[in-house]
């Protein structure tokens, strides 16, 4: 198991990276419209929860970003066209900003609200901004906003890796893919 990318490949580190956000952020999609309609007591627990993978989250991009500029990314398949590549350094970096500016939005959300956000219980962020009702439903509809302009965005980096995969027959899906899984590399 290769723990730094290579030119052809993701390492492990960047892959678990990867598959551990993506698992994060559809729990934080199922916990969040799962409190929709709990009663107010369940309610704080469930967005509790979700407060903390959304902190989670955070740290995990921010690490996933360190490790990204100090290792080798593979390039992109010979021949695709210009706007592909260019469509795929876009969408890489709207990922990337959507993954530090949604939990972010969240946690001051949780401020403006007077509810401080604890990660896992084992300890309490700071609040930045004092408690208001106005912000709180400001940052609120921008949370909301972020979280599906990333789902929506995910999915259509899934599309394209899938595409890639089953019509163009590249390694663009299969060098995110853990070797295990590609009988190519185990």
């Amino acid at each position: 198991m290769q723990l730094k990318n290579t030119l052809t490949r993701y390492g492990a580190l960047a892959q678990l990276f990867h598959w551990v956000i993506v698992v994060l952020i559809i729990t934080q999609f199922v916990l969040a419209l799962r409190a929709e309609g709990l009663s107010p007591i369940k309610k704080i627990g469930v967005l509790g929860t979700h407060k903390s993978i959304g902190i989670t989250i955070l740290v995990l991009a921010v690490l996933r970003l360190a490790w990204r500029l100090f290792n080798t990314v593979p390039p992109q398949p010979r021949g695709i066209p210009r706007w592909q590549e260019l469509s795929a350094h876009i969408s890489h970096f709207l990922l990337y900003a959507l993954l530090f500016i949604t939990p972010v939005l969240g946690w001051l959300m949780s401020s403006a609200r007077a509810f401080s956000v604890s990660w896992f219980g084992l300890f309490t962020l700071p609040d930045f901004i004092e408690p208001n009702k106005a912000a709180f439903e400001r940052l609120r509809d921008w949370h909301h906003f972020m979280a599906w302009t990333l789902a929506t965005i995910a999915v259509i980096h899934l599309a394209a890796a899938l595409k890639h995969h089953f019509f163009d027959r590249d390694d663009v899906l299969r060098r995110m893919l853990p070797s295990w899984l590609d009988s190519r590399h185990g």
